[in-house]
């Protein structure tokens, strides 16, 4: 296409790092995908901001990508270009009991510099595997905490490419969605308010989180986290699991043995394999117990 390699050129023009026809598989844990036509790894937010309006002036489609934990791309792959955020690593600071962290930066980095701070309130983002920016996003959470309940406010590129800071209370945050996923916008820093805590019972509790997470989900595989969204009234797994579905593949896609609330890569699984496999799970919980099961997982076409 004529307008990749002219982007392409005003890339290297730019001195913005990217690679071309670049496997996603690489770059998800789910290890699906195609080729992205270019792959975009930003180092700063300015980079991330000329990146995006290059792509605006030669008319590429882009897909803002983090440690994609949470995305299955198509085998065929990504036509336009994919922009990693995860190299978008400046310090995380502690101030009191605020912590400020990049967009790239891991949720598991923020948690170990709340602990060393003596700052509890982060522990239950411990183990996921995500960087602060996927994780505002969809406002993740695990064993009843949520980015939420923790999160002070937010600095982004609006859709208009414009610099944007909001309070917590303005950003739409509801289960597993945020007003960045109707509004769009590129997350570039968040900032935390925790509490003060005991860096010893902070430890205890995050290496509590990791064993459960260890002994009861399927992290030997890769995956994509959570498939499906939780039900009102019900528990995915467990209705999964309720339909005798536990070990259900298509191809090499499986219901994790382990958790039926996981949809696994056992070797070679394409995005074609996941999304026969999550549809037939739909189809035959929905006949069976009456619930609609929504993939949690972002699919990009």
């Amino acid at each position: 296409m004529a307008e990749i390699s002219a982007l392409m050129g005003a890339l290297r023009g730019q001195q913005i790092p990217f690679v071309e026809k670049e496997p996603l598989s690489r770059h998800t844990t789910f290890r699906i995908g195609g080729p992205a036509a270019v792959l975009c790894l930003p180092e700063t937010p300015a980079q991330l901001l000329r990146a995006l309006e290059l792509c605006r002036e030669y008319g590429v489609r882009t897909y803002l990508l983090g440690n994609g934990s949470n995305t299955l791309f198509a085998d065929e792959g990504f036509d336009g270009a994919v922009i990693c955020t995860v190299d978008l690593r400046a310090p995380i600071t502690v101030t009191g009991t605020t912590v400020s962290a990049p967009a790239g930066a891991s949720l598991a980095a923020v948690c170990r510099e709340a602990q060393k701070a003596g700052l509890t309130g982060l522990e239950f983002a411990y183990g996921i595997p995500g960087t602060v920016g996927g994780a505002v996003y969809m406002n993740a959470g695990a064993y009843g905490g949520e980015l939420k309940q923790v999160l002070s406010r937010v600095t982004f590129l609006d859709k208009d490419l414009r610099l944007e800071t909001l309070p917590v209370e303005e950003l739409a945050l509801g289960y597993r969605t945020s007003r960045f996923e109707t509004d769009g916008g590129s997350i570039l820093e968040a900032v935390f308010q925790l509490q003060p805590g005991a860096p010893q019972a902070i430890e205890a509790r995050m290496q509590e989180l990791m064993a459960r997470r260890r002994e009861k989900q399927p992290l030997e595989l890769p995956s994509a986290g959570s498939t499906f969204k939780r039900p009102e009234g019900a528990f995915a797994g467990q209705l999964i699991e309720q339909c005798g579905l536990r070990g259900f593949a298509v191809g090499g896609a499986a219901v994790s043995t382990k958790h039926c609330g996981f949809v696994v890569n056992t070797g070679g699984a394409t995005c074609a394999d996941v999304i026969r496999l999550t549809d037939e799970i739909q189809k035959i919980v929905e006949e069976k117990t009456g619930y609609r099961l929504s993939r949690e997982i972002r699919v990009v076409r």
